[in-house]
């Protein structure tokens, strides 16, 4: 792929919603299309060999992360010389349109896919719901979802009433009901947060020979900004993209957590509500030694204090 003079690599943070998306169009045309499909959704595709990397993602979230402003798989595109096929949403879509039905039809009737080594489909949320379900249309690719659904039919997980608004659309057509179609992969990693008690019950859904399911207790039911943000989600989809990508070295990229204030203060604040004062005392002392975090230093002084007054208490 040639660097482009017209802006691959500017950021696209801050744009109104028509430059944006004209930008968007722009630089996926000339280094390989931007395709309208219908209208809530349009998709882009970078194309060079030998991996290609398929993502779901909302116009909508895409603009409001604090980077580039640009889908998730650009960064990968750049650094590994990847392919990035990008379906966009304009909100939480679910993805079920006919439209977008029609255009992994052709690409698999066409055999697009069969030109890759490695396919990666990854999404969060809904977008992880489509990423499993779509992911039939590529057999034999990996799949990354981060806390996905596994439908919105409301007589399969009548107990889900997060997403009231998506009870309208029907989810008993075609790329449907995700566990199912998911089984096409050579494998699939899903994960969530077995203490949100929905995802839990989505994830218990998708449990398959090829699914390996990634428990991330403490991290609640948004898994990417703490994947970005302790910078392994791209390894993750590197490592998928690779053919190396397992439970084993997820849960080592994982061991990152330790370094993560936003995972170590929702497990204090579970261990504080859990009244264990003692293994407060030890979470502190860790984090406080290893971090030199000011709120877990104050926390140790004042269970140190206790301590020394008798009155030790969470």
């Amino acid at each position: 792929m040639q660097d482009s003079p017209n802006g691959f690599d500017t950021p696209m943070l801050g744009l109104g919603r028509k430059d944006w998306l004209d930008k968007l169009e722009h630089i996926a045309e000339e280094h390989g299309h931007f395709q309208p499909l219908g209208p809530r959704h349009c998709a882009t595709l970078i194309e060079d060999k030998p991996v290609l990397l398929v993502t779901f993602e909302t116009m909508q979230s895409i603009q409001t992360r604090d980077d580039t402003g640009q889908p998730l798989g650009w960064e990968l595109v750049r650094e590994l010389g990847w392919s990035h096929l990008c379906i966009l949403s304009d909100g939480d879509t679910w993805f079920r349109d006919p439209a977008v039905y029609g255009y992994f039809d052709r690409l698999s009737d066409d055999g697009f896919f069969e030109d890759f080594e490695r396919i990666v489909f990854y999404g969060a949320g809904p977008c992880g719901y489509a990423a499993s379900a779509f992911s039939v249309a590529a057999p034999g690719a990996t799949v990354v979802a981060l806390h996905p659904q596994a439908t919105q039919d409301a007589r399969i997980v009548p107990w889900d009433k997060r997403h009231l608004d998506a009870r309208r659309i029907s989810f008993s057509d075609r790329y449907s009901y995700a566990p199912d179609l998911i089984e096409a992969a050579d494998s699939a990693f899903v994960f969530y947060d077995p203490h949100q008690d929905a995802d839990a019950m989505h994830a218990s859904l998708f449990r398959r020979d090829n699914v390996n399911l990634i428990r991330m207790p403490y991290f609640g039911d948004t898994l990417e900004p703490h994947l970005l943000e302790m910078q392994i989600l791209f390894r993750i989809l590197a490592k998928a993209g690779a053919g190396k990508l397992t439970s084993h070295a997820i849960h080592k990229l994982l061991r990152t957590r330790r370094t993560h204030l936003p995972y170590l203060d929702a497990l204090l604040g579970e261990i504080e509500r859990q009244k264990r004062p003692y293994i407060k005392a030890l979470l502190c002392a860790n984090v406080a030694t290893r971090l030199k975090a000011p709120r877990y230093l104050r926390k140790l002084d004042l269970l140190v204090q206790a301590a020394n007054t008798g009155r030790l208490a969470s």
